[in-house]
């Protein structure tokens, strides 16, 4: 397995059709922020979108992003689009894309990531911490969960 940097990918067409396999509504509307040229200016400038490879097959993804979906909340950088396939479940892939988020947040010198989610049990298994709820941009709850990155 091997994490790349879909951007900055040579065979982006490629990894885009894979990404379109995604059936989970967060993926869709990641495509079409990739059509519509609308990653950068909604989710940062300095954003990564992280691709979890397996050969030519895509195992995972996740965004490492300056926004996320808690409009206003001056926490920065958060981890989302946070998806792994079917197939690929129960291998920890996740684990792998969050620990090369961690290390790139700590290159940029942030002591904490931050997840803004519904799911509870899946994110404490990598050691985040719940932090608090917060009210996303379609105004329902958020749990918000911060993983510190070791950076003093």
């Amino acid at each position: 397995m091997k994490i790349i940097s879909f951007f900055s990918a040579p065979d982006r067409e490629h990894w885009l059709s894979r990404l379109r396999l995604c059936d989970w509504s967060g993926g869709k509307w990641l495509c079409e922020l990739i059509d519509k040229g609308w990653f950068f200016e909604t989710v940062g400038s300095t954003s990564k979108l992280l691709l979890l490879t397996d050969g030519d097959k895509l195992a995972s993804f996740c965004s490492l992003s300056e926004r996320d979906d808690i409009p206003d909340s001056g926490l920065t950088p958060w981890v989302g689009f946070v998806f792994t396939y079917p197939e690929y479940r129960g291998r920890r892939c996740f684990g792998q894309l969050l620990s090369e988020c961690e290390s790139l947040a700590a290159e940029q010198g942030f002591e904490a990531l931050y997840i803004s989610t519904d799911h509870v049990g899946l994110y404490e298994k990598y050691g985040c911490e719940y932090l608090r709820n917060m009210t996303d941009m379609r105004g329902g709850d958020s749990r918000v969960y911060i993983k510190r990155t070791g950076q003093p």
